[in-house]
């Protein structure tokens, strides 16, 4: 995708400009309906950033790279955009892509600001160049466990494809059942029919069933085959990834998508800047924001406050981390070391897990678990 500046009315005009890489999945295999709400977060503060007065006068330009998903797209895209000479990178939804992406961001001495990934593990090694937003996967994951757990859950199954990503939360999810005497009982997706899927989980015996697959498809097919099995008529159907955050979820399943709990990474009441920005995030898309248009917004609003309190030299932004202090759509955000973590990371964005109700499936969402 061709490098884009974000217009602004009234910001700066003409002259030098602060480039700001952005990685998004904007293309199939990629979760698309997150990467138009990332997107779209980003670009929203681009502009206000823009008419605020840009960066001493510099206007913010937005480089935005599709990486339909891709691990290696990911990394060549980091390397095109530290050629052209952006400040910082910024953005991508996908755990092993935003993996890929800050490793070549380390190794180039760029930094990045991971908007929405989670895998614990971004960098092999602790690096200086590498901060994140949202929540480490342990964190979230293990929110989401004891809510099954709290919800009377003691053997659960996970449908689950081959990605590291997938890999660690089925073992974060192992790690707290047992922990507490619970089970976890592992469906390989990819070779099963998903008629197969239910054979399983009606054997099994399991409660629950989540969902550690591909968005929209195979989840919306197993999500059918077990809504459609009279065996499996009491069994939760859950998604911690955040699948039925958007809205293809619910037009491709209607219904059928309802009552499938998830991680949502908003707090139960935005202030009034997340309510400011909400707005205009559902003007801008025509539906309502995701928390994932949220975390877009609060990168780049980050990152331009770091720009005008430190500069836009690379080295002087990767050491402004630790000092960095915005009011976020969230709530306040810092920086710090956490153990098991080798990036700058915000301790923590807010973790809910909420579903549809199924008896108002055009509602808000329903909180049914906090921290």
């Amino acid at each position: 995708m061709n490098a884009s500046a974000v217009p602004s009315s009234g910001g700066p005009a003409g002259g030098a400009v602060v480039r700001l890489g952005a990685l998004v999945p904007l293309a199939r295999p990629g979760w698309v309906d997150a990467g138009r709400q990332l997107l779209a977060g980003l670009e929203l503060a681009v502009r206000e950033a823009n008419d605020a007065g840009g960066v001493d006068g510099r206007a913010l330009e937005l480089m935005v790279r599709d990486t339909a998903a891709d691990p290696g797209r990911a990394a060549a895209a980091v390397e095109e955009l530290a050629g052209l000479g952006v400040a910082a990178v910024v953005g991508e939804y996908h755990s092993v892509v935003a993996r890929a992406a800050a490793a070549r961001a380390d190794a180039l001495g760029v930094p990045y600001l991971c908007s929405s990934a989670v895998l614990d593990v971004l960098t092999e090694e602790p690096t200086e160049w590498v901060a994140r937003l949202a929540p480490a996967q342990s964190h979230g994951w293990r929110t989401y466990a004891d809510f099954l757990f709290e919800a009377g859950h003691r053997r659960i199954a996970v449908a689950i494809q081959p990605s590291v990503y997938w890999a660690s939360g089925t073992r974060i999810l192992r790690e707290r059942f047992a922990g507490r005497g619970g089970g976890v009982v592992e469906i390989e997706v990819d070779g099963t029919s998903v008629e197969g899927v239910c054979d399983v989980l009606a054997g099994e015996g399991a409660t629950a069933l989540l969902l550690l697959v591909g968005y929209p498809e195979p989840a919306a097919a197993i999500v059918r085959a077990v809504r459609g099995d009279r065996r499996l008529g009491e069994v939760l159907i859950g998604a911690p990834a955040g699948q039925p955050e958007f809205a293809g979820w619910a037009e491709a399943l209607g219904g059928d998508g309802a009552g499938v709990p998830f991680l949502r990474y908003l707090p139960e009441r935005l202030g009034p800047l997340g309510e400011r920005v909400g707005k205009e995030l559902r003007e801008r898309l025509g539906e309502e924001p995701s928390f994932v248009a949220f975390e877009g917004w609060d990168s780049v609003t980050v990152l331009a406050e770091v720009f005008r309190s430190h500069g836009t030299d690379r080295a002087a932004i990767a050491a402004a981390w630790p000092r960095v202090e915005v009011e976020g759509t969230r709530g306040p955000i810092r920086f710090s070391r956490t153990p098991g973590i080798g990036v700058w990371q915000w301790v923590w964005a807010p973790v809910r897990v909420v579903d549809r109700d199924p008896a108002d499936v055009t509602g808000p969402f329903r909180i049914l678990h906090g921290e």
